[in-house]
C-alpha cells in the first residue's frame, strides 16, 4: 500500500488541514501516519506554521530535516504546505529546492490531484481525527479582519470567510457517529463568525443549534475577540449544559497605550467591564488568555497596569509571550523594537510567577468539589482526565491514581463524577465519587 506520513507543526486550526489531508490521502488508498516518531512513508508532507519566529524557525529545521532525509533516498517524496509556505514560498522554492512542491494553507487538495489521484472523498466524508477518539477540533472560519498591529495571520490567511453554519453542523453529526462526544470549536476569531455572510455575529445561533445535537457531550470555545463580544453568547454558555463554562478570549494588554498602540479597538476600561460581565452572566466560568509584553514602547507603567490587572481579574488559565516582531505587520512597519530583550524575558518572567500563584489558588478551591472528568489516557500510575474547565494540550488535568480504581478499569473517552481530594500549582487530583 502507498504510505505517507503527514507532519504538523503549529495550532489546532493546522491540525484540522491535516486531518483534512489524511482524509483525502486514505480515500485514495493511501495508508497514513500523523507525527510519527520515526517516519517511514513513501512520501512526507510537512504542514508548517509561520505565526512568530520560533515558529518559523522550528518549520524550517523541520523542512531541513526531511529535505535531507530525501537526498540519502530515505523517503521518495517531499511536499510542504501551511502557513509558512502561504507566505513565503518562493523563498523556501529558492533555498530548498530538495521539496517536490510547496503548497500554501488552501491549495493543499491539489496535491492529490499532482499526484494523479482524485481529490474527493469516498464512504461517509468523515474526517480522520488524529486526536484521541472522543474529542475533535472543529473549524468555522479561516482567515481574519481584525488586523492587530503585532500579528502576520491576515498577511498569511487573508480575510475572515465563515464556513457554512449547515456544513458545520453535519461535521460534528458525522462525528458524533464515529463515536466523539467532545468538541473545541476554534477560529482565529470566533466571535466574527457570520459576519461576513450577512453583516451580523451567528456564534451564539450556531453553538445553540450544535449544543442540541444528540450525543454531544461538550463544546468548549477557543479564540475569541473582546471588542463587539456578542453577549447572547454568554447566554448560551449559561444556559446549555453541553457548552463547557469556559472561554478562551485573548486580551494582549490592558494599558490605554498598549491597546491602542496594538491597534486592538478595545480600552482599558471597557477590558475590566468585559471580565465582570463575563463573571457575572456565567457563575463559575473559567477564562483562559494570552497576554503579550514587550511590544514597542511598553513602559514600565504599562506593564505595572498589566500586573494589576492580572492580579484582579485572576485568571482560571493564562499564557503570556514576549513581543517578537514580524515583518510586514503594521507594527513592524510604524514602530521600532525598543524593549531588550533581557527585559522583555523579565518581565515575562514575573507575570508568569504571579500567574503560577493565582494558578495554584485556583486549583485549590476545587478541593472537596465533585466534577465531570473525562478521561484521555493512561500515563503512569494516573489516569489522566480532564474537566469541562480543562482544553486537551493546553490546560492542567486531572490526575486518578489507578491504585484507587478498585472495582474495573477506567475507559478512555469515557465521563465520570470525581471527587477533587488534592491539587498543585496546574493539575488536580481525584477519584471516583462513590
Amino acid at each position: 500500500m502507498k504510505s505517507v506520513d503527514v507532519i504538523t507543526l503549529g495550532c489546532s486550526k493546522n491540525l484540522v488541514d491535516s486531518e483534512t489531508l489524511i482524509t483525502l490521502f486514505e480515500s485514495n488508498g493511501y495508508h497514513c501516519t500523523h507525527d510519527s516518531d520515526h517516519p517511514q512513508g513513501d512520501i512526507v508532507v510537512i504542514n508548517t506554521c509561520g505565526f512568530i519566529q520560533d515558529a518559523k524557525e522550528e518549520s524550517i529545521e523541520t523542512i531541513l530535516q526531511f529535505a535531507q532525509a530525501k537526498e540519502e533516498g530515505k523517503i521518495k517524496k517531499l511536499f510542504v504546505m501551511g502557513c509558512l509556505s502561504q507566505r513565503y514560498r518562493k523563498e523556501l522554492e529558492a533555498e530548498i529546492p530538495q521539496v517536490d512542491k510547496y503548497y500554501g494553507k488552501f491549495d493543499y487538495k491539489q496535491l492529490l490531484k499532482d499526484l494523479k489521484e482524485s481529490n474527493k472523498l469516498s464512504g461517509c466524508g468523515c474526517r480522520h481525527v488524529t486526536t484521541p477518539k472522543h474529542y475533535a477540533y472543529i473549524k468555522i472560519s479561516e482567515g481574519c479582519n481584525r488586523h492587530c498591529a503585532y500579528c502576520a495571520i491576515p498577511l498569511i490567511t487573508g480575510r475572515h470567510v465563515s464556513r457554512p453554519e449547515s456544513e458545520i453542523l453535519e461535521e460534528v453529526r458525522q462525528l458524533v457517529k464515529s463515536g466523539t462526544t467532545e468538541f473545541q470549536i476554534i477560529a482565529q476569531e470566533l466571535t466574527y463568525y457570520g459576519v461576513d455572510i450577512d453583516g451580523k455575529q451567528h456564534i451564539a445561533d450556531l453553538i445553540e443549534k450544535m449544543a442540541d445535537i444528540p450525543g454531544v457531550q461538550w463544546i468548549r470555545l477557543h479564540y475569541a475577540y473582546p471588542a463587539h463580544f456578542p453577549w447572547d453568547l454568554l447566554r448560551v454558555i449559561r444556559e446549555k449544559d453541553n457548552v463547557c463554562k469556559y472561554l478562551d478570549i485573548a486580551l494582549q494588554h490592558i494599558s490605554d497605550n498598549m491597546l491602542s498602540r496594538m491597534e486592538r479597538h478595545v480600552t482599558k476600561a471597557e477590558t475590566y467591564a468585559l471580565v465582570e460581565r463575563m463573571r457575572e452572566e456565567v457563575p463559575g466560568i473559567h477564562l483562559r488568555t494570552t497576554l503579550m509584553v514587550g511590544f514597542p514602547g511598553e513602559t514600565e507603567e504599562d506593564f505595572a497596569e498589566l500586573m494589576e490587572f492580572v492580579k484582579w481579574a485572576k485568571f482560571e488559565r493564562m499564557g503570556a509571550f514576549a513581543y517578537s516582531e514580524e515583518e510586514g505587520t503594521p507594527s513592524a512597519c510604524k514602530y521600532e523594537d525598543d524593549i531588550p530583550q533581557d527585559v522583555k524575558e523579565a518581565r515575562l518572567s514575573r507575570l508568569m510567577r504571579l500567574q503560577q500563584g493565582i494558578s495554584t489558588e485556583v486549583q485549590a478551591r476545587k478541593v472537596g468539589t465533585v466534577m465531570k472528568v473525562v478521561i484521555d489516557r493512561i500515563e503512569g500510575d494516573y489516569y489522566v482526565g480532564r474537566s469541562q474547565y480543562c482544553s486537551p494540550e493546553v490546560d492542567p488535568e486531572v490526575l486518578i491514581p489507578v491504585s484507587s480504581v478498585k472495582d474495573s478499569a477506567l475507559q478512555i473517552g469515557a465521563y465520570y463524577d470525581m471527587l477533587i481530594t488534592d491539587s498543585d500549582e496546574f493539575d488536580v487530583y481525584a477519584r471516583l465519587n462513590q
